[in-house]
């Protein structure tokens, strides 16, 4: 008999429907039965795509004499992390005090009801003994006894925690304290410390590929490409590493996309789960850095990725998907890989010489006993041994390559958890945008706009932002990151496609950010907002993880905002996160690089350039803009028939019959010009 889970929407959560477990979902009523129940709670939390999560499900959540344990002793609690960051950050942070170990997924905590303070906790747990862990089983014999036997020491311990927890962030800068470029040059240092020469990326396995530490790298990079003494390590780190990503099995080389991390130094072997919110970052990156190096690998990698997307993770209503699962047919990677006899049968002799040394099908099998793809000999050097041109050995990789995609439509798909995240399709909003404007593919820039519209027709309800929307029905309250990762795509759509309506949108949600989310006192950004339902810890995320920090993202979309409308509330606000997290950024400066970049633009501010004239003629301007690397540069073609606009916008006025840009640069702006030749000059001098 279906648990109380299956009246849930989320896909994660309808897994555990049919356990023998009896699951609640996250609320009242689980902690209410428990303390009338004097019994613990048992959290676990994890999400659809997580192949430990499927285990641990399979080997103790699916046995009905570990459910039948589970619910004698424990009232039990499943949490799609997905769906409520807000109880996974703060049970993630309490497992790691508690245990002195790193997190992760499944998350599995023990928490006393009377406070919903945990008082024990771990990760993944075996049914039997293995591993240097207990079987699950003795775990919850143990856990329940001390639960019973020492109740005071529960709730001392309880206490501690939450002290600690509410003691996490750092203590900031003080007003009279000069913010400087230090942090920069101390991740620039730490970053050359850790890079692998041979294989690109930082430290050893497994590797994960850190968008926000190479798009920082290029952005330094482009800091110094016109002084005396261009930092072309850091070119050299950041596109080896690209590079290296997308020759590796953590690229698909045959759908396009790419999984969460690689198991090895050499991006090899990938954990083969699809994150919307990996791809989209991804797909930015690979796009500029085909802008700032013209190298037609990225951009073809680039457009293969947002070509995914838009074929596998987008759904019938415009927005995107949250994730491919890693497993199918009970076993992770069945989906991606090969033997060289199926290669074979499917290409022709023409093709497949050429396709077989591409990726090294002659070799070695590298996962299980099959072939995941990975790029074993250039092109250059399969042409020189097979006698043939660059050009149809190519070819036949590319048709190796459909022929592939075509046979693996026939296979059984790993699961994908079709909920729509508002922050995830934020930043695969602007991943498509950067690609659309770099690669000059307006259906890109059409899918986001899309997205966007979706997000704003569905998704705000009552004024306010949700974050989570699945079945026709949107869910959960908005967090920190909704608001800034949706607010910095919209600064980039905007500059795509000017829309009125899409810039108030913005303009809302930057006022949400600083009446729900802002720290007054201490400066900074709450994840969760000041109406949010009430946790045992509120906390105020400025570390980088499997997404950029949403302080870092706020601080610096809101300095751009600030800047293009001339609001100074924006600015303030910015300069306060700025503050907040200084110490933080000083100590630890490559853990919180989205912030590390936001201070960037606040030493060296944004340049602005707003166009206004007929639609053509500044669609020509703009387009032209955007086919130069320039990362502090924000062009908005405005037509001249937009009225009524914000701010300092307002002042940025059309003329008739002519094309104007105004150009700014934070706050001091020069005279207007009337000639694409008098801004072309002005932009070849490229920020």
């Amino acid at each position: 008999m279906p648990n109380r889970l299956a009246t849930e929407t989320s896909p994660y959560l309808l897994q555990h429907a049919d356990n023998p477990v009896d699951w609640y979902p996250w609320g009242d009523e689980a902690f209410e039965l428990a303390r009338q129940q004097d019994k613990p709670v048992l959290l676990s939390v994890g999400y659809s795509a997580c192949h430990w999560c499927h285990v641990m499900a399979h080997e103790s959540f699916e046995d009905e004499a570990t459910g039948a344990l589970m619910n004698e002793l424990f009232v039990n609690i499943k949490v799609d992390r997905e769906e409520r960051p807000d109880v996974d950050k703060i049970y993630q942070t309490a497992q790691q005090l508690l245990t002195q170990r790193t997190g992760g997924w499944p998350l599995t905590m023990f928490i006393n009801p009377e406070d919903r303070r945990p008082f024990f906790g771990g990760t993944y747990f075996p049914n039997e003994a293995r591993y240097g862990m207990p079987a699950f089983s003795e775990l919850l014999k143990s856990v329940a006894a001390y639960f019973r036997e020492q109740r005071d020491e529960v709730r001392s311990q309880g206490e501690k925690l939450t002290d600690v927890l509410g003691r996490l962030e750092p203590p900031g800068a003080s007003d009279g304290l000069e913010l400087t470029g230090a942090p920069l040059g101390k991740f620039r240092e730490t970053l050359a410390r850790t890079f692998d020469q041979e294989f690109g990326g930082f430290g050893s396995a497994p590797k994960f590929p850190h968008p926000t530490t190479i798009d920082r790298l290029l952005r330094h990079w482009r800091d110094t490409a016109n002084g005396p003494e261009p930092d072309l390590d850091a070119l050299y780190m950041a596109t080896l590493t690209l590079t290296r990503m997308a020759d590796g099995g953590l690229y698909d080389h045959v759908g396009g996309g790419f999984c969460r991390y690689s198991v090895d130094r050499y991006w090899q072997i990938p954990h083969f789960e699809k994150m919307l919110y990996d791809n989209g970052p991804l797909l930015a990156l690979y796009a500029q850095a085909f802008l700032a190096t013209g190298d037609g690998d990225f951009g073809r990698t680039a457009t293969a990725t947002a070509e995914w997307m838009l074929a596998d993770m987008r759904s019938d209503d415009g927005s995107f998907f949250a994730t491919r699962d890693a497993d199918s047919e009970g076993e992770e990677g069945r989906y991606y890989v090969w033997t060289p006899d199926q290669v074979r049968d499917l290409l022709d002799d023409t093709d497949y010489p050429a396709f077989a040394a591409r990726f090294g099908l002659e070799d070695a099998a590298n996962f299980e006993g099959r072939w995941h793809l990975t790029v074993r000999e250039s092109i250059a050097d399969i042409a020189s041994d097979l006698n043939m041109s660059a050009e149809n050995v190519g070819a036949a990789i590319e048709r190796g390559k459909r022929k592939l995609l075509e046979a693996r439509g026939e296979r059984v798909p790993p699961g994908r958890d079709e909920k729509q995240l508002t922050s995830w399709n934020a930043l695969a909003v602007r991943g498509l945008v950067i690609a659309g404007r770099a690669l000059e593919r307006s259906d890109f820039i059409d899918a986001a706009a899309a997205a966007v519209n979706f997000i704003r027709d569905k998704l705000v309800v009552d004024g306010r932002l949700l974050a989570n929307f699945k079945d026709g029905e949107a869910r959960f309250p908005a967090y920190l990151d909704d608001h800034a990762f949706l607010l910095d795509a919209l600064l980039e759509l905007l500059q795509a496609r000017w829309s009125g309506e899409h810039l108030q949108f913005a303009i809302s949600l930057a006022d949400a950010l600083l009446e729900h989310f802002e720290d007054e006192d201490g400066g900074g950004f709450y994840f969760t907002a000041n109406d949010h339902e009430a946790l045992i810890h509120r906390p105020k995320p400025l570390a980088d993880e499997s997404v950029p920090s949403g302080n870092g993202i706020a601080a610096f979309a809101l300095q751009r905002l600030g800047f293009l409308l001339g609001e100074t509330r924006y600015l303030d606000a910015a300069e306060r996160a700025l503050r907040a997290a200084w110490q933080a950024m000083d100590e630890y400066p490559h853990g919180h690089v989205s912030l590390l970049t936001a201070l960037e633009e606040f030493l060296e501010h944004t340049e602005i350039i707003v166009i206004r004239g007929a639609s053509a003629e500044i669609d020509r301007w703009s387009a032209a803009a955007a086919r130069l690397y320039a990362p502090r540069r924000l062009v908005y073609a405005i037509p001249a028939g937009e009225t009524g606009l914000p701010g300092a916008l307002a002042d940025r006025a059309s003329r008739d019959d002519e094309t104007v840009a105004y150009r700014c640069l934070g706050t001091h702006c020069e005279l207007p010009v009337t000639s694409w030749e008098a801004l072309a000059a002005n932009l070849s001098a490229q920020r």
